[in-house]
């Protein structure tokens, strides 16, 4: 049973779409489930100015992806690399535990397009380099 919130966020997704000239993008996807999520970055003065993303999978995964553009939109770089997938399913009210992967989904997209941001300016984020976004995700991924 899915909660009101992420029903809420499947049915009415935020910030859906593309960013033209985004400052970064990222993408990831599970080969399991075959959900992929797109995320674009605008960011200015190391502030996430706006957020847009491409979903391709379940309502799940839609729901965590309009989530997490929400907790990030207008945060600085450093607290979006701060969220972690445990802060996106609370603030969806929880996800089943067979969908977690979805939250997992939507902070490594968000780092992806970080990790864009970073390569494409020639700076140094903290955290990102310890993050392989080419392996399938696994059980010790997911912070439940």
């Amino acid at each position: 049973m899915y909660s009101k919130t992420v029903m809420e966020h499947f049915t009415n997704p935020r910030n859906v779409g593309e960013i033209e000239n985004a400052d970064g993008i990222g993408e990831v996807g599970n080969v399991k489930c075959g959900d992929i999520m797109r995320m674009y970055l605008k960011i200015e003065d190391n502030t996430i100015k706006d957020v847009k993303f491409k979903t391709f999978g379940c309502g799940s995964a839609i729901a965590s992806s309009s989530m997490a553009t929400e907790l990030i939109k207008g945060k600085t770089i450093d607290e979006a690399m701060n969220l972690t997938n445990k802060a996106v399913a609370d603030a969806l009210d929880g996800l089943p535990p067979i969908k977690m992967h979805c939250s997992v989904l939507a902070e490594q997209a968000i780092k992806a397009a970080l990790l864009d941001y970073s390569k494409k300016n020639n700076i140094h984020i903290e955290g990102l380099e310890d993050i392989n976004f080419d392996d399938d995700l696994h059980d010790h991924d997911i912070e439940e």
